[in-house]
């Protein structure tokens, strides 16, 4: 049985690290994609690049995982059903469960590391790429010049070149615009051809122009004159030296994005999650005392002074609010009218407005419930993906990367698309988290449960000859005789 256990394990662990891989890379390359033009032409060093996509791959650890586990499952039992060895295994005595046995310890041990990395690594990875990504989104591009088109990526000046040789690196027709002084475009520079060369230490840039002339407009020290001389400066060669950007990259404070929901571990979130809950509450007591307060119960001014009506009733013990409206005037009637609907009003523009805020707020405070949960549907996903691709690589009878692909990515896309669902309708406070983070578990679980009831019972739930012979044996004429009878 040892060696039967050995044998099983080598044949899954093979598949599940080729899998791993490829789905990692899928999903870097869609992720590269898609920030692709924040990468490039801003001078990153390597190592930076590599610390990004080291960063960005641990993130994409919670979708390549399951979904290899899935496909690497199927392919396992595919190729051992393939070359009939669960046959000879089933024909010895060896149940379908005793020859999952090994690979489920594997998944369930697979499933706490992958607990424990939702809950202590996937913070700091989070944080970590965040951080970085904004760091590479704030870093200036490097000089690329255009034909044809003004380039302002060179501190203080603007530049336009006609044609450019890439051979010899020769620029022709140049108009460069000289903004150093900080008075506009005072200083005018046009050349019939140049040169632009690097320093080794990438912070100047050699610049040298031939056949040109140079305008410039003299500042006077009247500030009242609108008028000011001009000089022409005509040459043959020029040089002159300017100043780079440093294409070192600016690393910001990473503390700034510690408070995001993803940066959070299930103690961290549980804290941050009672203290935002604390904060939310006596923002809602603040505000019922402030409408009762300001809008509701209006105290009248101690420096008011007594009116008839007033001191008339006071020997009362209680006041008849109807009968002391009516012995007021027309006009203090009216007055008393408008300063009601005055005070309704404001009172809906503030319930209003402080509805919309704590409706966000609260939004924002089951984010962090969300993210609990998330650390846990991570492992169980695992766990339940095996139970899908054991058993159904033992029906189809397929390894491979043909069919078992096509079969994980229709699961696994089914599995996302209800996951998304739930998490969007638990973020809108449609569901609670439980429900909109385990839904997808919840409807993935019973057909984990199906499959491996029916590997089991050697059932051929893909064999379409039976369905055909199902459907033929439904007589529609006799159904109708019997009703008509």
């Amino acid at each position: 049985m040892k060696r039967l256990h050995s044998f099983i394990l080598k044949s899954f662990l093979g598949p599940l690290a080729f899998t791993f891989f490829i789905c990692m890379f899928v999903l870097l390359m869609q992720f590269l994609w898609r920030y692709i033009d924040e990468l490039v032409g801003k001078g990153l060093e390597w190592t930076v690049i590599a610390e990004f996509l080291f960063y960005v791959s641990a993130t994409l650890v919670p979708m390549a995982l399951p979904l290899a586990i899935l496909l690497a499952s199927i392919m396992t039992f595919g190729n051992m059903g393939e070359n009939y060895e669960l046959t000879a295994m089933k024909a010895a005595g060896i149940s379908l469960q005793r020859i999952m046995k090994p690979l489920t310890t594997l998944v369930v041990i697979i499933s706490i590391i992958a607990f424990f990395f939702a809950n202590y690594v996937m913070p700091v990875a989070s944080l970590k790429t965040t951080s970085l990504l904004i760091d590479i989104k704030n870093q200036k591009p490097e000089l690329i010049l255009k034909e044809g088109i003004f380039t302002n990526d060179l501190p203080n000046f603007s530049i336009k070149v006609d044609k450019i040789d890439k051979e010899t690196g020769m620029m022709y027709k140049i108009l460069i615009y000289d903004h150093r002084d900080g008075r506009g475009n005072t200083n005018v520079t046009v050349a019939d051809s140049g040169t632009m060369v690097t320093s080794p230490d990438k912070k100047n840039m050699a610049l040298t122009l031939y056949s040109g002339n140079m305008y410039q407009e003299v500042k006077t020290k009247s500030r009242r004159d609108k008028k000011h001389p001009s000089r022409r400066i005509k040459f043959q060669e020029y040089k002159t030296n300017v100043p780079l950007r440093s294409t070192e990259l600016k690393r910001g404070n990473e503390d700034r994005y510690s408070k995001n929901y993803k940066m959070l571990n299930l103690k961290q979130l549980v804290h941050s999650e009672d203290s935002l809950q604390g904060k939310l509450q006596n923002e809602k007591k603040r505000l019922v005392t402030g409408l009762l307060s300001r809008h509701y119960f209006k105290k009248e001014s101690k420096s008011m002074r007594k009116d008839s009506v007033k001191s008339k009733d006071l020997s009362a013990k209680t006041l008849n609010v109807d009968s002391l409206f009516k012995s007021a005037t027309i006009t203090k009637q009216l007055t008393s009218v408008s300063s009601a609907l005055s005070f309704a009003r404001k009172a809906r523009e503030t319930v209003s407005r402080k509805e919309g805020d704590l409706l966000v707020r609260e939004k924002w405070i089951k984010k962090f419930s969300n993210e609990w949960h998330r650390k846990f549907t991570l492992p169980f996903a695992c766990f339940i993906f095996f139970f899908i691709g054991a058993p159904l690589g033992a029906i189809i009878r397929k390894g491979g990367l043909g069919m078992p692909v096509i079969i994980s990515v229709l699961f696994f896309i089914f599995y996302y698309i209800i996951s998304m669902t739930g998490e969007r309708f638990a973020k809108e406070l449609v569901l609670p988290p439980a429900v909109g983070m385990w839904i997808s578990s919840l409807i993935i679980l019973p057909l984990g449960i199906v499959l491996t009831y029916k590997a089991t019972t050697d059932s051929a739930v893909f064999n379409i000859e039976n369905y055909i012979d199902f459907f033929k044996k439904i007589n529609p004429a006799k159904f109708f005789k019997k009703k008509n009878a």
